[in-house]
């Protein structure tokens, strides 16, 4: 007998499903830790690492999913949870890949595998170029396990071949998204910050796996026709925009303590965000001469970055950015309120 929904039961049954999630991470990477016994400690450890990189997070992805498969009508939830963890692994293979190429050894507050890595490493005399070797390789490898056990949990999902081909071709999608987006954000610094597209960034960086995958990969699942699908791609792109430009924004202002985010490591790095396109192209020329001067500096400390914020408000770069942000939730709201069913319109926005 099917079960009616409400947006409580919604609710209840994504967050009863994220336990057999996080059950079928954890059996994916015991299984993978206890293979090729002939590769020795560090392959054991590389997975050990893994594991413990996936506790902590949000599952935005994996409820994404499940929300919307549910809500559309889907019943099969012990066969769709492996699909699920593909979304969370997926996000994990980004984070790692992304760490490198930012330099962080930190995530979500603790070490990352470059940082564990080192860490391991300290106690052996080795030559600082060796170990940042050992570093780098770790952390790339890790982000390449990742990413085929992305493949790998949906492809042994016990679904129909079709379903299964669907979701890996939007497995595939979402990765050649990501690098697309990701390229373009680290050839940024190749031209006037002004001039930098932050918003197509942050649509094909972070909005095509992040939001518009999951959702898709639901309603495929689902049975939903291609109408729906299409109301679902553009509301995750709203969605997806709009994450990334209120995640821009606690990059900056926001509290390290509760974000596990340091608001000076995008400044450092002179990120080609949508708030700095703003300040370069609204700063007058004594503000543009403080922002050139601290904007992608290495050493940054506290209180030139407290310069930046101020002029950030000042030029009304800020106030422009968030209302980006807000245009792209009602987008969301209004696309859901219209053309989803509930309660996965509510549940969503």
């Amino acid at each position: 007998m099917t079960t009616v929904l409400d947006e409580e039961t919604l609710r209840a049954r994504v967050d009863a499903q994220l336990a057999t999630v996080r059950s079928v991470l954890d059996e994916h990477v015991t299984a993978a830790m206890a293979e090729l016994p002939e590769a020795g400690a560090d392959y054991r450890n590389l997975w050990g690492g893994i594991g413990d990189q996936l506790e902590g997070g949000k599952f935005l992805r994996p409820k994404l999913f499940l929300a919307t498969y549910a809500g559309l009508g889907g019943q099969e939830d012990e066969a769709v949870a492996p699909v699920a963890a593909s979304m969370e692994m997926l996000h994990l293979a980004m984070l790692i890949h992304d760490d490198i190429l930012d330099r962080d050894e930190m995530r979500r507050g603790k070490l990352n595998l470059a940082g564990m890595r080192r860490a391991e490493l300290e106690a052996l005399d080795l030559q600082r170029r060796q170990v940042n070797s050992h570093v780098l390789a770790a952390a790339l490898l890790g982000g390449d396990l990742a990413l085929a056990s992305a493949y790998d949990l949906v492809s042994r999902a016990a679904l129909p071949a079709h379903h299964r081909l669907a979701c890996l071709d939007l497995v595939t999608r979402a990765i050649r998204t990501t690098i697309a987006g990701e390229l373009l954000d680290m050839c940024g610094d190749l031209i006037p910050p002004e001039q930098a597209n932050a918003l197509l960034v942050a649509e094909l960086k972070t909005a095509a796996y992040s939001c518009v995958v999951p959702l898709l990969a639901g309603a495929q699942l689902a049975g939903a026709d291609p109408t729906m699908a299409t109301h679902l791609e553009r509301m995750g792109i709203s969605l997806g925009v709009r994450f990334q430009l209120t995640d821009a924004d606690l990059g900056v202002f926001g509290d390290p303590a509760k974000t596990g985010k340091s608001v000076l490591s995008d400044l450092r790095a002179g990120k080609r965000t949508e708030l700095m396109r703003l300040a370069f192209h609204l700063a007058d020329d004594t503000q543009r001469a403080a922002l050139e001067a601290s904007v992608g500096n290495p050493d940054l400390d506290e209180e030139g970055a407290a310069h930046v914020r101020e002029i950030l408000v000042a030029t009304g770069a800020r106030t422009h950015a968030l209302k980006v942000a807000r245009q792209h939730a009602r987008i969301a709201r209004r696309i859901a309120n219209e053309r989803v069913p509930a309660p996965l319109s509510t549940h969503l926005v």
